[in-house]
């Protein structure tokens, strides 16, 4: 596990990542890149690990690519900077991947690739203060990288406005357009998160695969075909033994 990234230990479930570069506002290098990673695989094949959060250390969740790489690219050939690229991207897809809940866990700025990695998680919880935003435009830069999630959350004409003006958004704002799921006031913050995400790890492992693969698995999928694909996951979940604890559970009482 890099440096960059701190892995915490795993409690009732939780396995939080935090990016440890509060110097360069948790700036996205390669090294942090690989590191979470790892840690995604790791939370993938321990069936211990319920809920992946991801957090910032210091003030802000994540202020984006870190340009002093950036600015090294410069000199390397395409190919190159679009494995480099790449990289970033089988992150939003492992995270995407994960059968089990991603929380991003937003305090401060989460810019550019940090808003990226925000939005790709399941679950945006945001401090009232937070601030995001995709400013590459004001450096002739891209954010390519995070476009397709960001298309998905909140549209083609709010997601062309930020892209292309660069402004920042509010928490509250980005909650208006989809970014975020909830906001929570900068006094309760730590314990407000900390006790949705404890909640989220007491819900039912297998139900939650099941919803998140099906609304992966909608993607691009006709009304109709929405619907057929719903009553196969419907089926599918009434044979586990969550549901058939939870129905016992409840027709006893």
């Amino acid at each position: 596990m890099s440096e960059a990234v701190t892995l915490s230990t795993l409690v009732n479930g939780v396995l939080t990542l935090t990016l440890n570069r509060p110097e360069k506002r948790n700036a996205l290098s390669s090294a942090i890149v690989d590191g979470l990673g790892e840690a995604i695989a790791r939370a993938e094949l321990e069936p211990e690990v319920r809920v992946l959060v991801i957090r910032g250390a210091g003030k802000d969740f994540c202020a984006g690519a870190d340009l002093a790489e950036l600015l090294a690219s410069v000199d390397h050939t395409l190919e190159e900077n679009e494995r480099n690229a790449l990289a970033l991207g089988e992150l939003f897809l492992a995270l995407r991947r994960l059968p089990k809940p991603s929380v991003a866990v937003v305090q401060g700025r989460a810019l550019a690739g940090g808003a990226g990695l925000a939005t790709a998680c399941d679950l945006v919880l945001a401090s009232e203060s937070a601030t995001f935003g995709y400013p590459e435009i004001e450096r002739g830069f891209v954010p390519a990288m995070v476009m397709t999630i960001l298309r998905r959350s909140v549209g083609e004409k709010i997601a062309f406005d930020l892209v292309g003006t660069g402004r920042l958004l509010t928490a509250t704002e980005a909650h208006g357009c989809g970014l975020v799921s909830r906001v929570i006031p900068d006094s309760d913050f730590a314990a407000t998160a900390d006790t949705a995400i404890a909640a989220l790890a007491t819900r039912s492992a297998s139900a939650l695969a099941l919803t998140k693969q099906l609304f992966t698995e909608l993607d691009g999928r006709s009304f109709e075909e929405g619907i057929l694909l719903g009553a196969r996951v419907n089926a599918l979940s009434r044979s586990t033994e969550d549901f058939k604890r939870a129905i016992a559970a409840f027709l006893t009482k």
